[in-house]
């Protein structure tokens, strides 16, 4: 989540945080914990950790709020030449295809191809796809 990765670059406790931005520590754990959204808190709120933390509130709100719903969004609305390849590449794998490595490829390719010729997906869109498909990393 941003603010703990915030709060871990600024070398700074959560207690400390929720003193200096005026609102309840036991506010501040429920936001980290995932508890309590933060869409869900006052725009006070929203306000006081951001100008606590130094940062906007559209950082906060777009960088941790919003980062898990992103992602999934990342696998639907692809062109329909790259959900065609994503979605034979999962068959692939849950069929345990012997063609794994043509379909890794033309997924790979086709990735590339969105993101770098046809520019309708960003850098971190593609690299969401790469890393959770062609890299085995767990995003």
């Amino acid at each position: 989540m941003i603010i703990e990765d915030l709060l871990e670059k600024r070398n700074i406790t959560k207690y400390r945080l929720a003193v200096q931005a005026g609102i309840p520590h036991a506010t501040l754990t429920d936001i980290c914990s995932g508890k309590t959204r933060l869409e869900k808190c006052s725009a006070e709120t929203v306000y006081k950790l951001a100008k606590a933390l130094g940062v906007s509130m559209e950082l906060l709100t777009e960088g941790g709020i919003l980062q898990s719903e992103r992602e999934r969004a990342f696998e639907y609305g692809l062109p329909d030449y790259l959900q065609h390849d994503l979605d034979a590449y999962k068959e692939g794998l849950a069929s345990h295809s012997n063609l794994l490595d043509c379909l890794w490829g033309e997924l790979y390719g086709s990735i590339n191809m969105a993101e770098i010729s046809d520019g309708v997906i960003t850098a971190e869109h593609a690299n969401y796809l790469r890393k959770k498909y062609l890299y085995g990393v767990k995003t």
